[in-house]
């Protein structure tokens, strides 16, 4: 999926012109990281604590009772052992092109089992190059900036942002499936930057959403973003530099997208990215190759999400949070310290496997959820994003319901083609 041809004119906001909502630099924070939280639009407080992997909602459906059951464990095997049933959307193609989606992530993950490793899912993915003995000649910080780029583009990142790493967004503990507790994470250690890879997900699918078919996009998504986090990773070792290709392991990939520059927080929990809306998937390289940092890039989102509760409302088992945003969350599943809006993860979660496969309405229902390639998108994302953000909630609650698309008609499509 290309970038959208307008992308460039949504730069940063000028130093003075942000937002009245923009949050005060937190208390008790470096001077350097609350600058940059102020520009990423953080609110951070001290009561902060860093998130340990364990309690990942996926996680806990491995070793917490309160969410445990039946029916997480049927959802977890029914991506290596289909269970079809009656209903559009889930019958055996639909799953069957799930898992094929899939089937790259999960043969990534499974490959150190032995070991005690879930590449990608818990583990950072396991290196294949040991770090070149001479560094090469890499000319300036700007050129070397631009080359990565362009390399993560080559091997496939459909956006790339640069952030500084912040130990604070790094799992204080990994999670091990074995012993079903806490253990180091020390793989970043001695990194200076953030190379994030954002993979955009397909739009018709995710119209289909939530069913087994629209799954699909998702496991692309997964699948597609190994690779290019390892390729990535890869050259830079070659380089003579450390790096450590990660996807959903290791840290929290949503404040490294949003201090990257690659979107802002929307009241869904996702990031809402100028090119693809919330239809992204993220991956991640640490690395301590010298690189310049992107800025955080500020278009309108939060203003939009505060006047929008289309997520919310369209959410089944109502784990979406009205009104503004909070500090602490709902439960252990949210981090601690920071103002934000939370989600019920056990609800969630809980819904997901009643239905035995993914559900993202809250993608699928989003103004922003759009194709940026057509002119009169482009022209709504500028409503929303400045004063006319109100015109632009009554254009979407107007014209816009974002319906769910019917799975069968997306296989009729494809037989057209």
């Amino acid at each position: 999926m290309s970038e959208a041809a307008d992308h460039e004119n949504l730069a940063p906001v000028p130093a003075g012109r942000w937002p009245s909502n923009r949050p005060a630099a937190p208390v008790g924070q470096s001077e350097q990281a609350a600058e940059r939280d102020a520009m990423a639009g953080f609110e951070v407080s001290d009561d902060f604590v860093r998130f340990e992997q364990r309690n990942d909602i996926f996680c806990r459906a491995r070793w917490d009772e309160r969410v445990s059951s039946a029916a997480t464990k049927q959802f977890f095997m029914s991506h290596h052992k289909m269970t079809p049933r009656r209903g559009d959307g889930f019958r055996q193609r639909d799953f069957a092109l799930r898992n094929a989606a899939w089937s790259v992530a999960n043969a990534f993950s499974g490959r150190g089992l032995k070991d005690g490793l879930a590449e990608g899912f818990l583990d950072e993915l396991q290196h294949t190059t040991d770090v070149a003995g001479d560094k090469a000649e890499i000319g300036s910080v700007e050129e070397q900036t631009a080359e990565i780029k362009q390399i993560a583009r080559l091997f496939g990142a459909d956006r790339v942002g640069i952030a500084a790493y912040d130990e604070r967004w790094v799992y204080a503990e990994k999670y091990d499936m074995r012993s079903r507790m806490g253990r180091p994470n020390t793989v970043t250690d001695g990194m200076t930057s953030v190379i994030v890879l954002a993979h955009a997900m397909d739009i018709d699918l995710i119209a289909t959403m939530p069913s087994a078919l629209a799954s699909a996009a998702v496991g692309i998504g997964y699948s597609s973003e190994i690779p290019t986090a390892l390729q990535v990773a890869e050259y830079i070792r070659n380089l003579g530099y450390q790096a450590v290709a990660t996807a959903n392991d290791t840290a929290l990939a949503i404040p490294y997208a949003i201090m990257a520059g690659l979107g802002e927080y929307g009241r869904n929990q996702m990031v809402i990215t100028p090119e693809f809306g919330p239809r992204v998937r993220f991956s991640k390289v640490f690395t301590d190759l010298p690189l310049n940092h992107d800025e955080p890039k500020y278009f309108g989102v939060r203003a939009y999400c505060d006047i929008c509760d289309a997520c919310a409302s369209a959410c089944p088992p109502k784990a979406l949070p009205f009104g503004p945003p909070e500090s602490g969350g709902h439960n252990q599943s949210n981090i601690a310290g920071v103002r934000k809006w939370s989600a019920n993860c056990e609800k969630c979660f809980g819904y997901w496997a009643k239905l035995n496969t993914d559900c993202a309405i809250c993608m699928r229902v989003c103004p922003y959820n759009r194709d940026f390639r057509k002119w009169h998108n482009r022209v709504w994302r500028w409503l929303a994003g400045g004063r006319w953000r109100h015109v632009a909630l009554w254009l979407a609650r107007k014209f816009e319901s974002g319906a769910r698309a019917r799975p069968k008609s997306w296989w009729a499509a494809i037989a057209r083609r």
